[in-house]
């Protein structure tokens, strides 16, 4: 029986930026082209993967230091049918795939991006091979998909930290308050907006002074 997984202490590794001369576009593989092309990717490979709806400052630092860890980094979404069974409320994801992967691919951190549509990328992992898998902190490294597999293969797997406490669900509540704020009261909108341009007599006073 292979081991169970267990935390893996992060090293430093060499940072090799993906290839400037490519498109953002040029990342985006779909599943069965990634794995054929496997054997291309530059090793030591990490793999992680999540629905990074709306991409915010504690998705781009998690990349970045994901990256860290290997020589390329490929990153994994959600399909957006695999993303509305994750549960996350309604109306989620809100943004589409093919947004989502973009947005993800334009970051200097991450070499590939492709998607699954499946309930976890199990299947991609073995496919793929990776020798670091990660995750987010609120990952246990005994509850990572595909863990068990990378260790007995020799591999590492590692839950890193958050190191700002950011969530795409607190974002698009924050949103959802101002607007009911805003619709709540709109004349105080109005008139802070009126209050904003002033006068039009007393402007054009103050310009012939």
């Amino acid at each position: 029986m292979p081991p169970a997984p267990r935390a893996a202490s992060r090293q430093p590794a060499k940072r090799r930026r993906a290839d400037p001369s490519l498109s953002f576009e040029d990342k985006i593989k779909p599943p069965g082209e990634l794995a054929r092309r496997a054997g291309a990717l530059a090793r030591p490979l990490v793999f992680t993967n999540g629905v990074f709806d709306l991409l915010h400052r504690g998705h781009v630092t998690y990349l970045e230091e994901a990256r860290a860890l290997g020589a390329a980094l490929v990153v994994a979404l959600n399909g957006d049918a695999s993303a509305r069974r994750l549960g996350k409320g309604e109306g989620r994801p809100v943004n589409p795939l093919e947004d989502r992967m973009a947005l993800v691919a334009a970051l200097a951190s991450v070499d590939a991006v492709t998607w699954f549509d499946e309930d976890t990328p199990a299947a991609l992992i073995e496919a793929l091979k990776p020798e670091v898998l990660v995750k987010g902190g609120d990952w246990p490294v005994e509850k990572i998909v595909g863990g068990r597999e990378t260790l007995a293969r020799g591999g590492r797997v590692v839950s890193i930290p958050f190191e700002h406490q950011r969530s795409t669900t607190a974002l698009l509540e924050r949103i959802r308050k101002a607007r009911a704020r805003s619709t709540a009261h709109p004349a105080s909108g109005a008139r802070g907006r009126a209050r904003s341009r002033g006068s039009p007599g007393r402007g054009r006073a103050r310009s012939r002074r």
